[in-house]
């Protein structure tokens, strides 16, 4: 197992469980308990947990794993719902990505549809996700926006309100949300209340809204509310949706999209 794939094990248990034992964690990884050890000690150095005497706990009460040591829960799923709503998006529209691993997989779906290929340009993208600004920059066909913001270290995301001097001069075709929660009474919404505020704006500044979601973030309500139900034209999710929860946004007037 290589370090990064070790680290991204080391950090779900963690945020599982609340607490690690070295001797625990060697056990689960299989590998030794040195091993672990030295992993703790490194993580800790980049404050992403905290070392106690024979083990190691979450970093502070709101503890959430960075996206790039997000393992990839529901990856299939995942890259299917971004293919399915990347065909949604025609050439020569202006589409905005919130942040987010099923967004980042929404992009790259964009980046190889060869018939965006061509036009000038044959998007444009309007993301405040710096990760996915970085995958989309290297495409010419592309016109990349970026928001303004403070960058928020668990998710690469631009917050605050210098990004409302942008959004505030800008209107897109159609806005793709990646949730942490979607139901059909509560609406959508993310756990952090300023990322919330970026991406109710990104709504509001679009003609459509897609929430792509995979069926685990369905019913679900989390702290901070991003947009009502009846904002978002279209949900996006794997076929584990039961029919129960999908036909509860449809009498919504949402459009639900299974694949």
């Amino acid at each position: 197992m290589s370090r990064d794939a070790r680290w991204k094990s080391l950090l779900e248990l963690l945020v599982e469980r609340g607490r690690l034992d070295v001797e625990e964690a060697a056990g689960e990884l299989d590998v030794s308990a040195a091993t672990i050890r030295r992993d703790f000690d490194q993580l800790a150095e980049q404050q992403m947990l905290v070392r106690t005497r024979g083990g190691a706990v979450v970093h502070g009460v709101s503890y959430e794993l960075p996206l790039r040591y997000k393992t990839a829960r529901n990856a299939s799923e995942k890259q299917r719902i971004a293919k399915a709503v990347a065909e949604l998006v025609t050439p020569g529209q202006a589409v905005g990505l919130t942040g987010g691993t099923t967004s980042t997989e929404v992009a790259r779906c964009l980046a190889v549809r060869p018939d965006l290929g061509t036009g000038s340009p044959a998007l444009t993208i309007v993301t405040n996700a710096l990760n996915i600004a970085n995958e989309l920059a290297v495409r010419p066909q592309f016109k990349i926006v970026v928001t303004g913001g403070v960058a928020r270290a668990q998710s690469y995301e631009l917050i605050g309100p210098l990004a409302d001097g942008v959004l505030g001069q800008i209107t897109m075709d159609v806005a793709v949300l990646g949730v942490v929660a979607f139901d059909p009474e509560h609406g959508a919404a993310a756990d952090d209340e300023a990322e919330a505020a970026i991406n109710r704006l990104l709504c509001e500044r679009a003609d459509r809204v897609v929430v792509a979601a995979d069926s685990s973030k369905l019913g679900k309500r989390a702290f901070a509310r991003i947009c009502a139900a009846d904002r978002v034209d279209t949900l996006v999710t794997d076929t584990a949706a039961g029919e129960e929860i999908t036909g509860r946004f449809e009498e919504a007037g949402i459009r639900v999209v299974r694949v």
